[in-house]
């Protein structure tokens, strides 16, 4: 941490004028855009210090939204999600207006219910070349994107592979009402006697439906674990495919 300058305190909290919300190092918080009509600055306090007139500010390093960042904002983004940036910068604690809290990916995709402040954060974002640590995330469906939390995807009980219900040609509505799944690939290497529809109109509960969506990434993060070698091999192929460094373009 760095050292406090002569006529400074360091603080262990500040209360957000006109709240009871206490801040403290380490939360992460709202904080007021220079332009009205934008959404709120999202930043991770790293110290709080008062000068001798008692006037507070925090060190704060930066999240970025997807399209603030060099690539813009792309279709595997989701809404709530944030880029911990290198970016540090110092600010009036009066700028902040609320607290908020950034979820590692893992933990976003858990919640039963995503509230106005939840937002995630998968990716550290270097601000002057646009690089992305990590540079390499596994894709998924015949579109080969990254996971997007935000959109339902079915996983075909064949290969274990996800999709996108768009990208295999049916609706939301269709895909709600599937009991099994097969993908086009792996329909046409099942016994024709089953037929060829891939799948099948019985209903289904929303309440699976929700959990086989939100439990895909991490379930797909175990592929070579719950499937054969052949299909940890095909995954850890196909993770290769997709360079975030190409989002700097």
């Amino acid at each position: 941490m760095a050292k406090t300058r002569p006529g400074k305190r360091d603080l262990d909290s500040y209360t957000i004028k006109g709240t009871n919300k206490v801040v403290r190092v380490g939360d992460c918080v709202l904080m007021r855009p220079a332009d009205v009509g934008k959404p709120p600055y999202v930043a991770r306090v790293e110290k709080i210090e008062a000068d001798s007139r008692n006037n507070v500010k925090v060190r704060v390093r930066w999240y970025y939204r997807p399209e603030e960042s060099m690539g813009g904002r792309r279709q595997f983004h989701g809404a709530k999600e944030l880029f911990l940036s290198d970016h540090h910068d110092v600010q009036s604690a009066h700028t902040i207006e609320g607290k908020c809290i950034v979820h590692s990916f893992k933990n976003y995709t858990k919640l039963e219910n995503v509230g106005a402040d939840d937002y995630f954060c998968r990716f550290e974002y270097k601000a002057a070349t646009g690089a992305f640590t990590p540079d390499r995330v596994a894709v998924y469906c015949k579109c080969e994107m990254p996971y997007n939390p935000d959109d339902l995807m079915v996983q075909c009980e064949g290969c274990k592979d996800w999709f996108h219900p768009s990208c295999m040609g049916m609706t939301i509505e269709e895909a709600k009402k599937l009991d099994h799944f097969l993908c086009s690939d792996c329909a046409a290497e099942d016994d024709p006697k089953k037929g060829g529809n891939s799948f099948s109109a019985s209903p289904l509960a929303d309440g699976k439906l929700k959990s086989a969506a939100i439990d895909g990434l991490r379930t797909k993060e175990r592929l070579g674990n719950a499937n054969s070698k052949l299909q940890a091999y095909k995954a850890k192929a196909k993770q290769l495919k997709f360079k975030l460094s190409h989002l700097k373009a």
